[in-house]
């Protein structure tokens, strides 16, 4: 029938849409609130808005950008809102260095290793600037194209890969300084 508006979509296929995102939306969202009941509450507060936003992305990678956008406003939001420092990354390292996904039994040499790999990479991160831990997040870990961060947050593609570029070098630069630079001590004579 002309003129009859499009069916609106299915509330349990766009959940599902949003659910193949939220492992990375969380992992995202941990990154911009530091800790993992803001991250969970900023991917919840995202997953509202794209449950009531009326145009809605068909493409599955605009989809997926649109998403992300979606989030990273949203925090801009929260931030201003709360007039508070945007990124607390202490707050990575309390009660976050497993996933919980290991099995049963798991291979204990295996797990030491993706832990410390995960402290590496997060000290790392910690060393850096915020903008380059941004891109760094966006490219290295949630897997999106330099085209895809440069619309994301709205720069362009060259700043991007300058900044993957130069967040690159400054965390192999970071991780190569010792963390605790060591005591000068001075020895004075009494007498």
């Amino acid at each position: 029938m002309p003129g009859k508006p499009p069916p609106a979509p299915d509330d349990e296929t766009t959940a599902c849409r949003i659910e193949e995102h939220l492992d990375r939306l969380y992992a995202y969202a941990l990154h911009l609130a530091g800790g993992p009941d803001e991250a969970g509450d900023l991917v919840q507060a995202c997953a509202l808005k794209a449950l009531g936003a009326k145009n809605v992305p068909d493409n599955a990678l605009a989809y997926r950008t649109w998403l992300f956008r979606i989030l990273r406003n949203t925090w801009v939001d929260e931030c201003r809102r709360r007039a508070r420092q945007p990124v607390s990354w202490d707050a990575l390292e309390e009660g976050n260095a497993s996933s919980g996904n290991e099995a049963w039994h798991p291979d204990v040499s295996s797990i030491e290793k993706r832990l410390f790999n995960r402290l590496v990479v997060r000290e790392g991160l910690a060393r850096i600037a915020p903008d380059h831990r941004e891109v760094l997040v966006l490219v290295d870990m949630a897997g999106f194209t330099y085209k895809e961060v440069a619309e994301l947050l709205e720069i362009p593609i060259g700043t991007v890969m300058s900044r993957v570029s130069r967040a690159r070098k400054r965390m192999l630069q970071a991780l190569e300084e010792p963390a605790i630079s060591p005591l000068r001590l001075r020895l004075v004579r009494r007498g």
